[in-house]
């Protein structure tokens, strides 16, 4: 019932998926309420550090291809979620946030869920030990640039913990500020290329000292959005140095963390859904859950009986 719950609607999974698949007629009531209660005891135990794992990963699974060291990585990001309000009128979306755990080659993830920042940073801690992350020679964070984020990592980690500012959300603000300074498109192109290039074979702090050199522009919309870049790379420099991060052979995207987001999401965000918070806050973890393994979520199941 609770996995029919977790892959689509209460809905379509009582009707359509435990119908077809179990021969089992229930309502759509029946799985919500089965569905929620497993996420919700799955949540408790999270939230007091006990992570379902089924197994400690290997040291062999940090390996770096053509490199003697080893890594591990952890990400954070957060979403919306469209909350259903009182006397079934809308509310404002709450943001929610997805974490996830994996190795150099993606072939292990695990991910976290949960409405509160700090707790599921104390979830992540926990989990990189369960999980045996300690194993690895280098623990790295790659995060956006989203607030909060790396000082809830640092706070529950360690204040020298390496983080890496996305690639791509550092690229996307260069092209944001290309586009507006150059009509053109070509010359947009041009110079965004021109500053990624710079970004990516020396470092925040050499981007820096030729964003300052630019001449500020006498639109004031276009000066502006300068000051704003400046900002933004000033504030990110310590963790922007993507030639030495390249040279260790570590990641400098967030591609898994984007994906975590994606199919925690997926759940939660469903054409014309929306949920009460406790709801979300229930079946997010169970999602979660769900998508870090088939092994993982039979732990759990194992734990519960």
């Amino acid at each position: 019932m609770c996995l029919a719950g977790v892959l689509e609607s209460f809905q379509d999974g009582a009707e359509d998926i435990l119908r077809r698949f179990a021969g089992v007629r229930l309502s759509p009531s029946s799985v919500r309420r089965t569905t929620e209660e497993a996420g919700a005891s799955l949540a408790r135990r999270q939230q007091r550090g006990d992570i379902v794992v089924a197994r400690p990963w290997r040291v062999r699974d940090f390996r770096i291809e053509d490199h003697r060291h080893t890594a591990a990585y952890v990400g954070l990001d957060a979403f919306s979620v469209p909350i259903q309000g009182p006397k079934g009128a809308k509310a404002d979306h709450r943001m929610i946030y997805a974490a996830v755990l994996y190795n150099p080659d993606k072939s292990r993830s695990h991910y976290l869920a949960d409405f509160d920042l700090d707790a599921l940073a104390v979830q992540m801690r926990q989990a990189v030990r369960a999980l045996g992350l300690g194993k690895a020679n280098q623990l790295i964070a790659i995060t956006d640039a989203g607030n909060g984020l790396e000082e809830a990592l640092r706070g529950h980690f360690w204040q020298d913990m390496t983080c890496i500012l996305d690639w791509y959300h550092a690229s996307q603000h260069l092209h944001g500020y290309a586009a507006l300074a150059h009509p053109d498109a070509a010359q947009a192109a041009s110079w965004a290329d021109r500053a990624k290039g710079i970004l990516y074979e020396e470092g925040g702090e050499k981007l820096l000292e030729y964003l300052r050199t630019l001449a500020v522009p006498e639109e004031a919309p276009v000066a502006e959005e300068r000051r704003k870049l400046i900002g933004y790379f000033e504030n990110n420099v310590h963790r922007t140095d993507y030639p030495s991060y390249r040279s260790h052979g570590w990641d400098i995207g967030s591609g898994p963390t984007e994906a975590a987001c994606k199919i925690v999401g997926a759940r939660l965000k469903g054409s014309g859904m929306r949920w009460y918070e406790s709801g979300a806050a229930q079946v997010a973890p169970l999602r979660a859950l769900y998508h870090s393994g088939a092994e993982t979520w039979d732990a759990f199941w194992a734990l519960a009986a």
